[in-house]
């Protein structure tokens, strides 16, 4: 002990002694701390420095191809929704589906059997012209019923006439005061015309009597129901030609 205490105090002796006030200039400028750049981001945090992504290269803003920029003044490209499919939103007026076209002829219009009672034979023809139906009479109270065109204002008329003569595509020759009247309105009619879809007279024709008129087929069937027509009864070509298979020359015909 007496050793160790005296090795002691001789080294004291030999420290040299600083003085207090030179001391505190030793420690006024502290030296600036350098922190190694693969420091994690929690330590640099802890010495108030900002946080570097460890690992991670900074992110780089993404070139889009021109095509792939919206143009001025065009709308963003809508988002899709499930399956591809666009999401719901109003679509504006222009967008809307327009609506169906309408039937070309009225249900009412169609072939069916009705119960009519009349005092006229069976396998006659009977026309309203009011009501745009023309009715074969059967028997027991029954007509089979089908639509027809009359005649437009000025040119209705009524009477009883029988079938004198049957054809299938008839031809057409306008009488000629039909030729005035319609090159009158800026419509020039032929001459004559041939059978054919586009004949006016269409599939079938039966002649009333020795009078002009006749009920035949049309290549308008959307007139069907209407007052169009010069006098003649028109019907579609598939009645027409379903009436025509049913009646004779000389079938009675009543026009009312």
């Amino acid at each position: 002990m007496i050793k160790i205490s005296m090795s002691l105090a001789i080294g004291l002796s030999i420290l040299p002694l600083v003085p207090s006030a030179q001391a505190g200039e030793r420690y006024r400028n502290r030296p600036p701390v350098i922190v190694s750049s693969n420091l994690s981001a929690p330590w640099v945090t802890q010495l108030g420095g900002q946080p570097r992504r460890v690992g991670y290269p900074a992110r780089q803003p993404v070139a889009r191809m021109p095509s792939q920029l919206p143009m001025l003044g065009q709308p963003m490209r809508q988002k899709r929704g499930l399956f591809g499919q666009p999401p719901m939103a109003a679509q504006p007026v222009a967008m809307t589906r327009p609506r169906a076209p309408k039937a070309q002829i009225e249900p009412q219009f169609l072939p069916q059997m009705v119960a009519y009672e009349t005092a006229e034979k069976p396998g006659t023809i009977v026309i309203d012209t009011n009501n745009r139906f023309l009715y074969l009479v059967e028997a027991d109270g029954m007509a089979k019923r089908y639509g027809v065109g009359v005649g437009k204002p000025g040119f209705e008329w009524a009477g009883a006439h029988t079938i004198t003569r049957k054809a299938e595509w008839p031809s057409w020759t306008p009488p000629s005061e039909m030729i005035s009247r319609e090159a009158a309105k800026g419509h020039y009619l032929p001459a004559r015309m041939d059978g054919g879809p586009e004949n006016p007279l269409g599939a079938r024709a039966m002649y009333l009597g020795s009078t002009l008129y006749r009920i035949h087929g049309t290549n308008a069937p959307w007139s069907i129901g209407s007052g169009v027509s010069s006098g003649c009864i028109r019907m579609r070509n598939e009645d027409v030609t379903d009436l025509y298979g049913r009646v004779d020359v000389g079938t009675r015909v009543i026009v009312m």
